[in-house]
């Protein structure tokens, strides 16, 4: 009696776990995997919002490549990306180290740090606008203090990338802080503190046992930011529209142009799918070498 009971508890229980997940489960398949699909096919057609669709093959990939203002927003989110994320981590793991366990108050600092993260977005893009722009926070500051006007941030070329990259380390220092402060208090303290008894400096406790211990946390913190990096988009198109000329114009800037400024969906189809293929392939390259430098041993 009890091994007939069995079946038909486990197929009560499948059905009752399929009515829980079923809607989250509709929720993916139509506002995630359905348009993941349906890019993909248009990727490959020349899809006007209104009229009729062609297929044109890879015609859509080269004509991006061909395209100036492509390869211009190409090159920017390069070195957004090489600009931001060492700054990122730099600034996450200087800050990880020193509110350390010693350091008073480090719960209150690790809530401000953080604070950032949380905020949206946008908002702190307007503030920053406000921030850099002439007679703004930082040119008024500077003004006062030396008489001497504080450049154009946002409209000059050559300041504008740094201004944004300025930001956006702001915004996004706080998540990576609190993923290497975790792992730093997880290193055993006796550790330390047989380097310092052996005459071990700050220094060379950081770089011989520190880093090499929290190289995991670093792995991910690196590997989710370079992602996040190379989708920037609302810090330039709130802060600088992607000017000035054309010095802060990023891939997703591009692929939103094309799609929802003149609606050619498959262009912007076609550029979104390059960067998802330029994020996996760098990715791809992380998770290779991690062997080399990411110590997993406890």
């Amino acid at each position: 009696m009890h091994d007939e009971a069995k079946p038909r508890r486990l197929r009560r229980d499948g059905r009752a776990a399929a009515l829980f997940a079923g809607p989250s489960l509709f929720g993916l398949t139509l506002f995630t995997l359905f348009p993941i699909v349906l890019s993909l096919v248009m990727a490959f057609f020349q899809w006007p919002a209104v009229g009729e669709r062609t297929f044109t093959g890879l015609e859509n990939f080269a004509t991006l490549f061909s395209d100036p203002v492509f390869v211009r927003a190409l090159l920017n989110t390069l070195l957004f990306v090489v600009l931001y994320l060492p700054l990122n981590l730099i600034v996450s793991v200087g800050l990880a180290v020193w509110i350390g366990p010693r350091i008073k108050g480090r719960k209150v600092l690790r809530v401000v740090f953080f604070l950032p993260v949380v905020t949206p977005m946008v908002a702190n893009a307007i503030v920053w606008r406000m921030i850099y722009q002439p007679n703004g926070l930082i040119d008024g500051t500077l003004y006062a203090a030396t008489g001497v006007h504080a450049p154009n941030f946002l409209g000059e070329q050559g300041w504008a990338m740094f201004a944004v990259v300025a930001m956006s380390v702001w915004q996004g220092f706080g998540y990576n802080m609190l993923v290497f402060s975790a792992a730093l208090d997880a290193i055993p303290r006796h550790l330390l503190e047989a380097a310092q008894i052996d005459g071990a400096g700050p220094w060379r406790q950081f770089f011989r046992i520190m880093l090499p211990m929290i190289s995991p946390a670093l792995f991910f913190a690196s590997t989710m930011t370079l992602i996040t990096s190379f989708q920037v988009f609302t810090q330039p198109f709130l802060m600088t529209g992607g000017g000035p000329g054309m010095d802060t114009q990023t891939l997703m800037m591009f692929v939103y142009d094309k799609g929802f400024s003149i609606y050619q969906f498959g262009l912007a189809s076609a550029g979104a799918w390059i960067v998802f293929v330029l994020i996996l392939g760098v990715t791809a390259v992380q998770f290779a070498g991690q062997r080399r430098w990411v110590n997993y041993d406890v």
